[in-house]
């Protein structure tokens, strides 16, 4: 038998003015881990559409177990062998946790579902994953982490013979990704082929045998990890120079106050109480379920809570819309649903926060909403062939920098970044925590919040750590800060 499960033969798809994959040809071992990494833009999303039946090839050849392979949707491919976890979310919130592990797949007797083995087998791989998803539960009430892994038990529950993996830890806490890396370790004993995609380059070391790197839309090469020396040679491949990034303390901040939060407390918060300085960027780290996103949410007017909130010496209220009169955007955790207009164009979900700065009389100018438009593509290295192109089409890194572009168009005095560089590659996050650096020196404060413990010590002045809604700790960058002991604090510890 050929060892090879999937061999892809240049392969080349071209959009109108752009050429996304350019002649890529590898081949993917069978019963391997096989990472795949690039930045944003790099052909990682085209290429594994391609492979889904999602987008039609241009030309080149793709073969499965030996035969030449086409799908003509992601149904198609999950008959032929392989099948999908996407980056976004897919699932259904007014159906319960059962109802969408089988959507599709239903089996019925007289209008009533059937627990088939099939469908015990997905439930009994979610409660492997994650014990405490009810599956009688519905979805809406369960957090992003908890909907990404709905989507995880029923990919890994198929019987295919590949599992494309796009992201799936983005929104999960160090013990959900343990647990998932245990299951996708027994995939492979089980004669299964993953093809793992992450921006967490030290997932790729943890699980990969085989990694494949591209850039703008070409192969750069195919290696086993085991021939790649560390971090920065692949992150070298990936984007053909070395990032490294560190925190810069600094001499350049005002005392001055611009935002207090005392005894804010909710279903989640637990009296919680902090402030931030003018030009200062303030950090949120905890796991998931920490309480980050309704923190978040409170400062923003979105969740209801108890307590105090004074900004420029005036009380915050539960209203967005004047919470951003106020002068404060957020960068909210899940962009497709609550950051974008997914149906709108670039060009018109950038200025939607501040729109009286490109109208006039109540009609926008469209020669000022174009200019805006063309410097935050730039400024932000949105990868895209036109300013016209709907949101829904750009890849997940390049809809979050629309996002960001959106909030600094609002021209806030304060942002709050609730997890902004999710699914986003490493160029794009050093690009972004270096326009943080540049708004903070322009005397904008920021919120930080972040599951990623590295980006908010590189980035932040002050470091709050949270645990299941409590403030536990308080800390200054540029101490001796020991890495095991804010983890140990953030899983409970004293």
């Amino acid at each position: 038998m050929n060892d090879n499960v999937l061999e892809i033969k240049n392969l080349l798809k071209d959009f109108p003015g752009v050429r996304a994959v350019n002649d890529v040809s590898f081949d993917i071992k069978r019963n391997t881990i096989h990472c795949l990494v690039g930045e944003n833009g790099a052909g990682k999303s085209t290429l594994i559409k391609i492979l889904t039946g999602a987008f039609t090839r241009t030309s080149g050849k793709i073969f499965l177990n030996g035969e030449e392979y086409s799908a003509h949707n992601p149904k198609h491919a999950g008959e032929q062998g392989i099948s999908t976890l996407f980056q976004e979310l897919n699932v259904v919130d007014q159906l319960t946790v059962e109802e969408n592990l089988t959507l599709g797949i239903e089996d019925t007797k007289f209008g009533f579902l059937r627990k088939t083995n099939k469908i015990k087998k997905i439930i009994e791989v979610l409660k492997d994953i994650e014990p405490s998803i009810d599956p009688k539960e519905r979805v809406s009430r369960l957090s992003v982490a908890k909907k990404q892994i709905i989507e995880i038990a029923k990919a890994v529950a198929s019987d295919a013979d590949v599992i494309i993996m796009d992201e799936p830890t983005a929104a999960l806490s160090e013990g959900e990704i343990e647990r998932l890396f245990k299951i996708i370790k027994k995939l492979r004993e089980q004669n299964v082929t993953v093809i793992y995609i992450s921006h967490r380059l030290d997932e790729i070391f943890e699980l990969g045998d085989y990694v494949t790197v591209m850039r703008d839309g070409m192969h750069i090469g195919t290696k086993p990890l085991t021939e790649v020396k560390d971090r920065m040679d692949l992150i070298k491949m990936m984007i053909g120079k070395t990032v490294i990034e560190c925190y810069e303390p600094r001499d350049d901040m005002s005392g001055e106050v611009v935002l207090k939060a005392k005894n804010i407390t909710n279903h989640k918060l637990k009296d919680i109480s902090f402030d931030v300085k003018k030009g200062e960027i303030v950090g949120f780290y905890g796991l998931v379920g920490a309480g980050k996103t309704e923190l978040a949410r409170a400062i923003y007017g979105a969740d209801k809570y108890s307590g105090n909130i004074m900004f420029n010496g005036k009380k915050l209220g539960h209203n967005p819309g004047k919470t951003i009169d106020a002068g404060i955007a957020l960068v909210p955790e899940e962009r497709r649903t609550q950051g974008l207009f997914t149906l709108l164009t670039i060009k018109r979900n950038i200025p939607v926060m501040n729109m009286k700065k490109i109208s006039r009389a109540g009609l926008i100018n469209a020669a000022s909403e174009k200019n805006v438009s063309k410097e935050y593509i730039e400024t932000l290295s949105i990868k895209t062939d036109s300013m016209e192109k709907e949101t829904a089409k750009l890849s997940g890194g390049n809809q979050q920098k629309v996002v960001f572009s959106k909030c600094l168009f609002a021209d806030a005095d304060l942002l709050i970044l609730d997890e902004p560089t999710r699914g986003i590659d490493v160029g794009a996050k050093a690009e972004i925590y270096h326009i943080i650096r540049e708004l903070a020196k322009e005397g904008k404060s920021i919120i930080f919040f972040s599951s990623e413990l590295p980006e908010i010590l590189n980035s932040c002045d002050r470091i709050f750590l949270l645990f299941e809604g409590e403030m536990r700790s308080e800390l200054q960058n540029g101490d001796d800060i020991d890495n095991q002991s804010i983890i140990h604090i953030c899983t409970g510890g004293n």
